[in-house]
Parts: structure tokens; C-alpha cells; sequence
């Protein structure tokens, strides 16, 4: 909540003060203040912009960061180094085994554009440590021979991805790492609706299944069969249909009973949505849905009730989502 936020937010100035005095922290309340929110194109709330060098053109915008902890880094890799420089093994093993997450950039030199990108990208990823080597036994201690970021969890390389020059742009990068936030899969809940909006990835491939079915965990490995392929592309949900407070998904879907297990794709931005034509939750199905979906073949999926029988009968026609499109173009 706004209320929540703010208080996070005056704690990272709290202990900013600190550690980096000349950071000056305001807020503004632009409910009364609208050629500010003009001026800055304010759309949501809160918004948090960082002012450089005195100049109010361009400011940065800090998106997506809610915890006091996460500022703090967030700011200080604006202002100092986004990464750590590692030059032993004993060092990335530090980082690795700190925290849940870590995510390790390798290269054979510090000098080109992909070390560039990773060091942006760990500007926009506060919520975990970032370490960076150039150092060849680091590079053979963990098997790696070409530029590459590897992504640690509990320790333990969980996603290998080669950095090819100019192939990668930060955006892609922040989508991938970010998802890792969550597991490959994520169940649908209170807690978790607002972490799986928090991750920027703007694809969302939902299963609605009741969990307790004797089908559920064929069904559920396949999804995750599917999921490891559309990492940082689609981001997996499941939707436990037996689950009653998930009411309010099913009705924005238009989803009945008769219809589970179902599958949809949802577009967060454009807020379109896609159903799987196959019934079947196979492997096969699900990759092919999701691919046809990145090439732009995946047809829209329209809710609309059957056309009644009797539309055409009165000289004002009933329409419905079906026939719509037929009658009226």
C-alpha cells in the first residue's frame, strides 16, 4: 500500500543519510501540486524518480521496488559501482552462498558491451547481488568458457546464459532474472498475485485445474516441462480451481466449471487473451501454444455467450461476441 511504501521509503532515507549524505530525499503530494504532475507525467502511485546532477530533465525512474532494502541498493548502484569486481573463487563463493539468489556475470574481459548490459541491468535489479569476473581460474572453477551469466539459487546454478555482444538488451535480461524472484511455476494466491505483477514480463500463460484431481500432477509436470522452455518470455500461473477466493479470476476469464483443466495467455499491456485450441495439457500442446503466441499466430479469444437462435428474427438483430464481427463488418 501507498501508506506502506511510504514508510519504507523514510527508512532508506533514514539510513541513506549515512552512508550517502549528499542524497537529498522529498515527497510531494501532487493531488496539489498539478503542473508538477504535469510536468513528470505522474500516471500511478507512488512514483519514485531519482534527480541527477541538479537537472530535471530525465530524471530516472525507480520502478518496481517496494522494500527500504532494495532502495538503499538501488541508489547506491546509481550513484557507485552496479557490481561487485570478483577475483577469486573464495569471492564468488561469498556472494553465491549470501542470499537466496546471486547472479554472476563471466567474461573473458571486462572491456565490451555485454559487460556493459549486465552492469545496467544490475542497476534495475536491487532485490539481489550481482558479482562480475574476468578471472580465468573463477571462469574454469565453475566449467565456463564464453561470456556468460549464470543465475545462483540456494547456492547452485540454476540458469546459464550466454552473452553474446549486442544479442542481449537489458530489458530481456532484467525480465529473465526477475522471474527467478519466483519459482518456475506459480500458484495463484493473495500473497503471490502481487509478486507475479511485480516480475516485468507482460506474457502470462495461466492453468486452471482443480488441485486435488486425479490428473493433477501428470498435468502439472508437463506445465513445468512447458515453463523451463518460456522462461523471461511467459510467465507460468496455476490457478487451483477448487480454491473458492479465486473467484474473481475465473469471472475475468469467463471460466466455468465444465471447462478445466483450461489454459489461456493473457497480454497484460494490451490486456488480450488467447485460448489453447488443443483440450489436452501435453507437453507438445503447451509449447505449441506458447510459440504460435510469440510469433503473433495465436488467434484472440473472444468471451461471449452461444448466439441465440432467434437472433435474426426482429428487425433489431441480437448480437453477442460470436457474431459480431460477421454481421456488423
Amino acid at each position: 500500500s501507498p501508506q506502506n511504501f511510504s514508510e519504507e521509503f523514510a527508512e532508506a532515507a533514514r539510513q541513506l543519510k549515512k552512508e550517502a549524505p549528499r542524497i537529498q530525499f522529498g515527497k510531494i503530494d501532487v493531488t496539489h501540486q498539478h503542473d508538477l504532475r504535469k510536468e513528470f507525467n505522474i500516471q500511478e502511485f507512488p512514483t519514485v524518480k531519482f534527480f541527477v546532477d541538479g537537472s530535471r530533465e530525465d530524471p530516472i525512474d525507480c520502478k518496481g521496488v517496494r522494500q527500504a532494502s532494495a532502495f538503499i541498493t538501488w541508489v547506491k548502484r546509481r550513484i557507485g559501482p552496479s557490481t561487485v569486481l570478483i577475483n577469486s573463487t573464495d569471492q564468488a563463493e561469498a556472494i553465491i552462498h549470501a542470499d537466496d539468489l546471486a547472479v554472476i556475470g563471466f567474461f573473458k574481459e571486462l572491456d565490451n558491451d555485454s559487460v556493459e548490459t549486465f552492469c545496467e541491468t544490475a542497476r534495475d535489479v536491487p532485490e539481489m547481488p550481482f558479482g562480475m569476473t574476468a578471472s580465468k581460474d573463477v571462469c574454469a572453477n565453475y566449467g565456463i568458457e564464453k561470456n556468460t551469466l549464470v543465475v545462483f539459487k540456494k547456492g547452485k546454478p540454476v540458469h546459464n546464459e550466454v552473452l553474446e555482444d549486442g544479442r542481449q538488451n537489458k530489458l530481456d535480461l532484467t525480465r529473465l532474472i526477475k522471474t527467478f524472484t519466483l519459482d518456475l511455476v506459480t500458484e495463484y494466491n493473495l500473497e503471490t498475485s502481487v509478486k507475479i505483477f511485480d516480475v516485468p514480463v507482460e506474457n502470462h500463460i495461466l492453468l486452471f485445474t482443480p488441485m486435488n484431481s486425479e490428473t493433477f500432477s501428470a498435468i502439472y509436470e508437463n506445465y513445468m516441462s512447458a515453463a523451463a522452455e518460456f522462461r523471461g518470455e511467459i510467465l507460468f500461473v496455476l490457478v487451483d480451481t477448487n480454491e473458492t477466493r479465486n473467484g474473481r479470476i475465473f469471472e475475468y476469464f469467463r471460466i466455468k466449471e465444465v471447462d478445466v483443466p483450461a489454459v489461456r495467455i493473457l497480454n497484460l499491456t494490451s490486456d488480450a487473451k488467447y485460448k489453447m485450441p488443443a483440450d489436452e495439457v501435453t507437453v507438445e500442446n503447451l509449447k505449441e501454444f506458447c510459440q504460435s503466441y510469440l510469433n503473433g499466430r495465436a488467434k484472440l479469444h473472444l468471451s461471449s455467450e452461444e448466439i441465440p437462435e432467434d437472433w435474426d428474427k426482429m428487425p433489431v438483430k441480437v448480437l453477442v461476441g460470436k457474431n459480431f464481427n460477421r454481421i456488423v463488418f
